[in-house]
């Protein structure tokens, strides 16, 4: 009897998880290799499930397709080892159960790390691999992003006529992270052509059985769950799962009434778990009606606060606008910081912008000083957020105290690596990239998180953009720009430029842009700074006539910030011919350039565009 004949009777019980018991064997390479090298020990574990009584069983080949391979350099070996995993698992097997090819899913949170073209590549090559050896199913399994699970079932439904077995991994239960809830891309599966649709990984028990309380019996196909024992533990630097076998047994009647027939285990799950499941269910005939809790399409009403400030991106576009970065002090004196803010506010400047740990310098929260900066000197902070520093969780937390403290001006970064800084040793995060990071930030402006959730509240973020114009083709810095657009930046800010020919020809590259434009310049100080920040500061380039200029000045300091000056000046007078927002960076808190600067700006705006443009706040 084939597998969806045996399902259209009665439950079947699957097997568990691979990995929690090879580690807890001591295998902590890459798994899937085990297929070639300890073949016994994977055909013990199968034949453990079987005799726990398991009806299904999987292959030892969840990550053993060429994106995840090459991570250790097994990339060529894929037919290899999947040929290997068949041949254990049928080894084991016998007639005693069926065989399921397994195959993972390679995108995470971060789903634009992998190409759609790269998917399909790797998944075919598996595919094959695994229908050439004769299996008797497939299970696609722990796919977060739902695109990449219709692509590949899609393909999988096109090559063979085999049962397929496709199931979607939750951040939170009842939705999945691109907020489609469950029921909608269950059905949208079942409508590609999958025999049996469900969940696995992430949830244990209970937020799995919530989820599937949300979840229709299907038309054409049958339902599956693969929970997790529990939530993982991390002790000495490994993780482990707690949750017992008779907590499995006293959840497996509340799986049968949710309509699932397909009932199996994943992370945590051991044979013990299996058999918990298989003593109340196996053989049992399946429910096939039952009442569901629909959870309806997340909308969020925008309740947020209002802004206290008009948007830079619509600000910028309506009249000239200067911001100024005041770089947040090495020390915990802030005396210095807040005469240069106040003395900046005075030059009516639109915003005060504060890195975040540049160059991985470490240095005052941003957060904080923002905050100060905005509630006792009534100046708009423009906070730099940086992926280096905070996983995903963290830049999630950082972003909603920004919305409470009603910080709304951010600009996103992928941040300088930590080696480079004060701590070589510290580790860089960059869960995610500034094209990401802008995504998520425009998600939170829907009212929901990063994983989806829904937060009770719209954010009102508006994004900035970093642009980079020092480089050899700023054609492809423009494209970057254009990608940023697509993923949400609302406008871009600029490194620092230093001649008029390249603020014509960044001009001439993006006069196409919707998204304006803050061109940043910065006033040099001597001939070492400028030779410092032209040979060793990432994204900053200096021609070799200014250069000149400050090193004819090397031993006269006054005059060479004054030649910085003055060259900052003739820079802002092609700048705003071309652009509306000028970007001044202040070197090693010298505000008083940057405020001349800025008073400068302001004066000469108001002569190129012919309007009241100096705000009554310049005495």
């Amino acid at each position: 009897m084939s597998l969806l004949e045996k399902l259209e009777k009665q439950i079947l019980i699957a097997d568990g998880a691979m990995g929690t018991l090879l580690y807890s064997f001591g295998k902590d390479s890459c798994l899937e290799e085990l297929n070639l090298s300890h073949p016994d020990k994977i055909q013990e574990i199968h034949k453990a499930y079987i005799d726990a009584g398991a009806d299904v069983i999987q292959t030892n080949t969840y990550a053993a397709n060429y994106l995840k391979l090459q991570r250790y350099g097994l990339e060529d070996s894929v037919k290899e080892i999947n040929a290997a995993a068949v041949e254990n698992a049928k080894k084991a097997a016998q007639k005693d159960a069926y065989v399921l090819g397994t195959i993972g899913g390679n995108r995470g949170i971060k789903t634009n790390t992998i190409t759609i073209e790269e998917l399909k590549r790797s998944f075919r090559e598996q595919l094959y691999c695994l229908l050439l050896e004769g299996v008797d199913g497939l299970l696609l399994e722990t796919f977060y992003d739902l695109e990449e699970l219709r692509t590949v079932l899609s393909i999988a439904r096109k090559e063979t006529n085999l049962p397929i077995i496709a199931q979607v991994s939750l951040q939170e239960p009842g939705i999945l992270q691109d907020r489609t809830p469950i029921n909608e891309a269950l059905t949208s599966l079942e409508n590609l052509g999958a025999d049996v649709i469900g969940l696995n990984c992430r949830l244990g028990p209970h937020h799995m059985l919530k989820s599937l309380e949300q979840i229709e019996l299907p038309v054409h196909a049958y339902l599956s769950a693969y929970p997790n024992a529990s939530l993982p533990a991390y002790t000495d630097g490994k993780f482990h799962f707690e949750g017992d076998a008779d907590y499995f047994s006293k959840s497996a009647i509340a799986f049968r009434n949710e309509g699932v027939r397909l009932l199996g285990g994943c992370c945590g799950t051991t044979p013990e778990h299996i058999r918990a499941f298989a003593q109340e269910l196996k053989n049992s005939e399946p429910v096939t009606e039952k009442v569901v809790k629909f959870k309806q399409r997340i909308v969020v009403e925008s309740n947020a606060p209002k802004r206290e400030f008009q948007p830079l991106e619509e600000l910028v576009k309506e009249k000239p606008s200067v911001i100024v970065e005041l770089d947040p002090p090495r020390k915990l004196d802030t005396t210095k910081f807040f005469e240069g803010a106040k003395a900046l506010k005075h030059a009516g400047i639109d915003a005060i912008t504060l890195a975040d740990n540049s160059l991985a310098q470490v240095r005052i929260s941003n957060e904080s000083l923002g905050y100060l900066v905005k509630q006792e000197l009534g100046m708009r902070p423009l906070i730099h957020i940086s992926c280096r520093d905070r996983n995903i969780i963290g830049l999630q937390s950082h972003l909603m105290g920004l919305h409470t403290l009603g910080m709304n001006d951010v600009l996103a970064i992928t941040g300088d690596p930590a080696r480079v800084g004060d701590f070589p040793g510290a580790s860089s995060v960059y869960d995610v990239s500034s094209f990401e990071l802008i995504q998520m930030i425009k998600q939170l402006n829907e009212g929901l998180s990063f994983s989806g959730k829904d937060l009770g509240q719209k954010t009102a973020f508006s994004i900035a953009g970093a642009f980079n114009p020092n480089v050899r083709s700023v054609e492809k810095a423009v494209k970057r720009l254009e990608k940023k657009i697509e993923y949400g930046a609302d406008y871009f800010i600029s490194q620092p430029v230093f001649s008029e020919e390249k603020l014509i020809e960044v001009y001439e590259h993006t006069k196409h842009l919707k998204a304006p434009i803050y061109i940043g310049l910065m006033p040099l100080t001597g001939s070492r700074n400028a030779e410092f920040l032209h040979n060793e500061v990432p994204g900053i380039k200096i021609s070799q006539s200014i250069r000149d200029r400050m090193s004819a000045l090397n031993d006269q300091p006054l005059l060479a910030a004054r030649e910085g000056i003055e060259i900052t000046k003739s820079l802002i007078d092609t700048a705003l011919d071309l652009f509306n927002g000028i970007y001044l960076i202040t070197p090693f808190l010298r505000y008083e350039l940057t405020t001349e600067l800025a008073i400068y700006a302001k004066q000469r705006a108001s002569q190129v565009r012919g309007n009241n443009y100096v705000e009554s706040s310049i005495q």
